[in-house]
């Protein structure tokens, strides 16, 4: 299987400049064979446009989500993005895999909100979303934030999941995320991990690029650069190929006991 992911410029709410853009590039990852392509977090709209979640934002059953299944039937590959999702009074921070026949593969709200402009606009996940079958591969969804805590990845790992999707939209100062946490997270969890970021500058935010698709040894398959667009394509019978010896040991972890006395009892 191969997989797609592009790191892109921000959206700034240019909805209909980003349809054309995923258009074009779901053809281009068709072309390449990819079977899905993974886009960052909050692509539509955009991410920091926090005046335009509420106003904007759309059900699952809506016009966005309509028309993008429409696209990744008439490409042929399949699509993972961010989005503004509204059910009744509440706006999420959405991600949502697409199959390549249209069929919506999963939804996830995201649990680990970031800031104080995530926190104010959008109402928190209530939990991690189902392992799901993505060209016979046990995938998962996960959103930013998410992945910086092992817990979630671990999670989504003891029920299954070798692929973790996850859109996201990581600012300039925190290169030690896609450097250094996501690949950890993917050795962790025996798994690959798609970080698909921005790359330039929204409402005064500058993201910070360096999209990676990690390996479960630790290791990155494919990276972006700091700075401009780029469209990734990787087949993942690397990862499949990766010996025992560079894979976690599953099932070995043992929660350690400390000796003495917790910390700032009375002796």
């Amino acid at each position: 299987m191969k997989l797609a992911l592009w790191q892109a410029a921000p959206t700034n709410g240019r909805i209909d400049e980003v349809f054309s853009a995923i258009c074009r590039q779901l053809q281009a990852a068709s072309a390449a064979g990819a079977a899905i392509l993974v886009l960052p977090e909050l692509i539509l709209p955009g991410y920091n446009r926090p005046d335009l979640h509420a106003a904007l934002a759309q059900t699952l059953d809506g016009e966005w989500i309509g028309r993008l299944r429409a696209m990744a039937r008439a490409a042929g590959c399949g699509l993972c993005l961010g989005w503004a999702e509204r059910e009744g009074g509440a706006v999420y921070n959405a991600a949502t895999a697409i199959g390549a026949d249209g069929a919506i593969l999963a939804h996830y709200r995201k649990v680990q909100l970031y800031g104080a402009m995530e926190r104010a606009g959008f109402a928190r996940g209530a939990a991690l979303a189902p392992v799901f079958a993505l060209d016979g591969r046990p995938a998962a969804l996960l959103i930013c934030y998410d992945i910086e805590f092992a817990g979630h990845a671990a999670a989504l790992a003891e029920a299954g999941a070798r692929l973790l999707l996850v859109p996201t939209a990581n600012p300039l100062g925190f290169e030690h995320v896609p450097r250094a946490l996501v690949p950890a997270r993917a050795h962790e969890s025996d798994a690959v991990v798609a970080y698909a970021n921005y790359a330039g500058t929204e409402g005064g935010l500058r993201f910070g690029g360096l999209s990676v698709i990690a390996g479960p040894d630790g290791q990155p398959l494919a990276t972006a650069g700091a700075q401009g667009e780029a469209l990734l394509v990787v087949d993942l019978a690397a990862a499949d190929a990766v010996p025992a010896e560079g894979r976690p040991v599953r099932g070995e972890y043992r929660p350690a006991r400390i000796a003495g006395p917790p910390v700032g009892s009375k002796p």
